[in-house]
C-alpha cells in the first residue's frame, strides 16, 4: 500500500476514535488489509471495507458515515483535515448544527483527546475536567456534548446511585425486638436448655429494594439520548439486583441479560446485536401491550418501580396507548415517565401520545443531563398520589 494512503487511514482511525468509536491499533491493521484486498478503485467497496472493520454496533453507523464522507471527500484531505468543519456540508449555524455532526467535526479538527490507552485517557480527562468543569458538565444537555464530554459523562454515569425506598416482603428474619413471636425458634431454644423456660424468640418482616423495570425508547427521535441512557441502564444493572431492562421502537426487546455483563462495551455490543429496530419508528402502545401481556406478571411483583423513558411521540398517534398505560400503572407501585422534551421551558403536552400517557404516571421528569438522572431518586421516593394529581391538573390546563 502507498505510504500516503496508509497515513490517511491512520488519521481516519484517530478521528473515529476521537468521535467515540472504540478503535485501536489492531483495527487499523485490519483496515489496511481490507483496503489492500478491495483496492481503492471503487468508492463503495472502499466505504464498506472500512465499515466492516470499524463499525461493531448499529449506533456507530451514523458516526462512521458522517466521518467517512467528510474525511474522504477531498484528495488533499491530509493537508486540509485540521480545518475541516461539517457546516461546509450542512448549512446550519454552529448553534443549531446537529449534535452528532458537531461531535464528528470536533474529532476531525482534532479538538477531542486521543484515547491511546486506558491509563493515559483517564489521566488526561481527570486533568482537564476540574470540579467546576464537572459541575458544568452535569448541567449540560447530552445532545450538546462533545466526544470528550460524552466520554467523561459516561464515567460519571457509572457512579450515579439510585436508592429506592425498601419494601416489606413476606419473608421474616430473626429480630430480638420484632413484633412477632417465632414459635419454632423459641422451641429450639427450649430444647437446647433441656426443656427449661427460655426467652421468646422474635422475628420481623424482611425489607429489600423493590424490583426496578426500565423501558427505554430507542426510536429515531430518541437516538441522541438513548446511547447515554443505555450506559445508565448498564450501571443500574450492575449496581443492584432485580433490574429488568427493555428497549422498544416498533417492537419490545428484553435486554436484561445483555446488560448484566460487567464490561459496558461488551454489554452494548450484545444489545446492538439483539435489537433490530434501532433508530426507527415508535409504537409505544404496541410495546406496552407486549410488555403487559408477556412480562408484567414476571417482573412487576413485590412493589416494582417502572421507569418509562420516551419522548411520547407515537407513530400510531396514541392508538391504544391510554389503555395499556393504565394497565401498566395498576400493575406497579410507581410509574415514572422520563422525557427529554421536558428540558424545554415552554413544553406543553400537545401530542396525542403524551396526552394518552400523562394521566397514568406518578411522576413526569426531564432526562437530558447528568443532574436529571442524579435527581431521579427523589422522584422514586416522592408522594405519588399528590404528584399524579398535579400532573392531571396540568394536563387539563394545557388542553
Amino acid at each position: 500500500m502507498q505510504g500516503g494512503l496508509a497515513i490517511n487511514l491512520m488519521h481516519f482511525a484517530r478521528a473515529l476514535r476521537a468521535a467515540g468509536l472504540p478503535v485501536g491499533p489492531g483495527k487499523l491493521l485490519q483496515a489496511v488489509e481490507a483496503v489492500e484486498a478491495v483496492g481503492i478503485g471503487n468508492r463503495a467497496d472502499f466505504y464498506w471495507a472500512l465499515h466492516a472493520v470499524f463499525v461493531n454496533r448499529r449506533d456507530q453507523r451514523e458516526v462512521f458515515d458522517q466521518a467517512f464522507h467528510v474525511f474522504w471527500r477531498n484528495p488533499d484531505i491530509l493537508k486540509r483535515m485540521m480545518g475541516m468543519m461539517l457546516p461546509t456540508i450542512r448549512t446550519e449555524s454552529p448553534d443549531t448544527q446537529d449534535p452528532l455532526s458537531r461531535r464528528v467535526a470536533d474529532a476531525l479538527r482534532g479538538t477531542a483527546p486521543e484515547a491511546e490507552g486506558p491509563e493515559k485517557s483517564e489521566i488526561e480527562v481527570d486533568a482537564s475536567f476540574t470540579v467546576s468543569a464537572q459541575e458544568r458538565l452535569q448541567e449540560k444537555d447530552f445532545e450538546k456534548m462533545s466526544a470528550a464530554e460524552m466520554a467523561e459523562a459516561k464515567r460519571m454515569l457509572a457512579r450515579i446511585a439510585l436508592p429506592v425506598a425498601e419494601v416489606t416482603t413476606r419473608r421474616h428474619r430473626p429480630d430480638p425486638r420484632g413484633p412477632r413471636v417465632d414459635p419454632r425458634a423459641t422451641l429450639r431454644r427450649m430444647l437446647r436448655s433441656g426443656g427449661d423456660l427460655a426467652d421468646l424468640a422474635r422475628r420481623s418482616r424482611r425489607t429489600r429494594p423493590p424490583p426496578l423495570v426500565v423501558l427505554c425508547d430507542i426510536s429515531g427521535s430518541m437516538t441522541r439520548y438513548s446511547r447515554m441512557l443505555l450506559h445508565f441502564m448498564h450501571a443500574l444493572s450492575n449496581d443492584r439486583d432485580r433490574v429488568h431492562s427493555f428497549v422498544f421502537g416498533t417492537r419490545l426487546t428484553n435486554i436484561t441479560r445483555h446488560l448484566r455483563h460487567k464490561d459496558v462495551d461488551v454489554a452494548l455490543d450484545a444489545v446492538s446485536a439483539a435489537v433490530a429496530d434501532w433508530s426507527g419508528g415508535t409504537r409505544i402502545g404496541t410495546a406496552l401491550h407486549a410488555f403487559n401481556r408477556t412480562w408484567a406478571r414476571r417482573v412487576l411483583g413485590q412493589g416494582a418501580v417502572v421507569l418509562l423513558i420516551t419522548d411520547g411521540l407515537d407513530r400510531d398517534a396514541g392508538e391504544g396507548l391510554a389503555a395499556e398505560a393504565e394497565r401498566l400503572h395498576k400493575s406497579c407501585r410507581r410509574l415514572v415517565w422520563l422525557n427529554p422534551l421536558l428540558r424545554w421551558e415552554g413544553f406543553a403536552p400537545k401530542s396525542s401520545g403524551i396526552r394518552a400517557l400523562l394521566p397514568h404516571v406518578d411522576d413526569f421528569r426531564p432526562v437530558h443531563n447528568l443532574n436529571s438522572l442524579a435527581g431521579l431518586a427523589d422522584a422514586l421516593n416522592r408522594d405519588g398520589p399528590r404528584r399524579a394529581e398535579s400532573l392531571r391538573k396540568w394536563l387539563k390546563e394545557a388542553a
